[in-house]
């Protein structure tokens, strides 16, 4: 809310759609009537998710050739994305899933599934699930 104030007074419409977009994103997700609490990991997962829509609209506008439209969404993920936690590189999913696939004696890809349900839960909202997957495979072939 503070973020959204500044937002205001500063006459920021880009960081205003953005920070209005999660808000109501949030605000649909506490009111959807399955009675479930709101967590942070669930707002996470939200966010996240909110980002991954606008990444695919981007690579479809790109291959488009609307610029202007692709424009609007690169502005947003900027701006949605600051209320994510940080990111980890490849190289630190890359040792977190190789410890991962140590405890639990996974072998090859068809322990990927058991991998993954582990690396998912310890890795949410740190990685997305593209990289996660792409890192699960590399080190399991």
């Amino acid at each position: 809310m503070a973020d959204m104030k500044a937002a205001m007074k500063n006459k920021d419409k880009v960081a205003l759609r953005g920070i209005r977009a999660i808000k109501a994103a949030l605000l649909l997700a506490k009111t959807d009537g399955t009675g479930e609490e709101m967590t942070s990991e669930k707002e996470i997962k939200i966010v996240q998710k909110m980002v991954k829509q606008r990444k695919d609209s981007l690579a479809i506008y790109k291959e488009q050739g609307r610029d202007d439209l692709a424009a609007v969404e690169e502005e947003e993920i900027a701006i949605i994305s600051k209320y994510l936690p940080e990111q980890l590189s490849e190289e630190k999913i890359g040792e977190i899933v190789s410890e991962i696939i140590a405890d639990l004696g996974a072998e090859g890809m068809k322990d990927m599934g058991k991998v993954m349900g582990v690396a998912s839960k310890k890795l949410a909202g740190s990685a997305d699930g593209k990289t996660l997957a792409a890192v699960v495979r590399q080190k399991l072939s």
